[in-house]
Parts: C-alpha cells; structure tokens; sequence
C-alpha cells in the first residue's frame, strides 16, 4: 500500500477534537533510528508512483532486529492492533491537517494483537525496506512489545 493511502485513510477517520490540539514539540520521539527512518527520501516516477530512496543510515538496519519509541495510530477501528502505524508524534497532535507537517512513520505488524495506546510504546521487530513504488517503504515485521 502507499503511504499516501494510508494518510488519506487516516484524515477520513479521525474526530475534529483531535485537530483542535495544538503541537507541544515535548511529544516529538527523537532518536538515532527515527533519524534512520526520517533519512528515507522520495522520487516521483514516470508513472507518477513515488519511488523511496534509501540512505546508507536506514539500509544498515534493512532484515535485522529494530527497536522504535513511537506512538501507535490505527489503521482500522479495532479494539486491538496488529497493523498499524507508529509515528514520531502523536495522533492527538493531528499532523495530517497541515499544521504540524507529517512525521516519520512505518507500517508495524505485530506477532499478536495489542491494545490501542495513546502514551509512547517500544516496539522490537525485524526492519524491511521496499524494493519498488506502490509499497509501503518501511515496516517493522514480527514485531513483539517492549516491557518498560
């Protein structure tokens, strides 16, 4: 799926109370591995696909074991999650409407489902990287909760 899919799935679904929260850059996660997934460029192609370009910093973690602070953002209306996406920022801060530009964010897949979240969670998977447009550049695969 593209990213763009997944952004405008997420406008359509959220409540207006979340766009009326002002952005408090506390929220903003930063660390070495967002930095990774935040070096991650784009290239619009012939076909008017968007083509992720790849830094050195994000492919030395390509099929290993990858751990992310970030914030849970459904893709669907569940009571639990094994995809979905984890942002920089959280969704309270409605980044999708403009004020807050969009942050990093990849497409998770959990080994078993978990409950939503609206405090930070520490993921631990495997980092895959998309080989072509039409993809979802980044996901973190067989992705288990990491105890506080």
């Amino acid at each position: 799926m593209k990213s763009i899919f997944f952004i405008f799935i997420l406008c359509l679904g959220f409540p207006v109370a979340f766009a009326q929260r002002t952005h408090n850059a506390n929220d903003q996660i930063r660390s070495i591995n967002w930095d990774a997934i935040g070096s991650v460029t784009y290239e619009l192609t012939e076909k008017n696909e968007l083509l992720p370009i790849y830094t050195e910093l994000i492919t030395r973690y390509e099929n290993k074991s990858f751990e992310l602070l970030g914030y849970l953002i459904p893709i669907k209306s569940k009571l639990k999650h094994e995809r979905f996406l984890l942002a920089s920022l959280p969704i309270s801060q409605c980044f999708f409407c403009g004020k807050n530009g969009v942050p990093s964010m990849i497409l998770v897949e959990m080994k078993s489902p978990i409950s939503f979240s609206d405090k930070p969670i520490r993921l631990k998977g495997i980092l895959k990287l998309a080989k072509g447009a039409g993809q979802t550049p980044i996901t973190l695969t067989n992705a288990e909760l990491v105890p506080d």
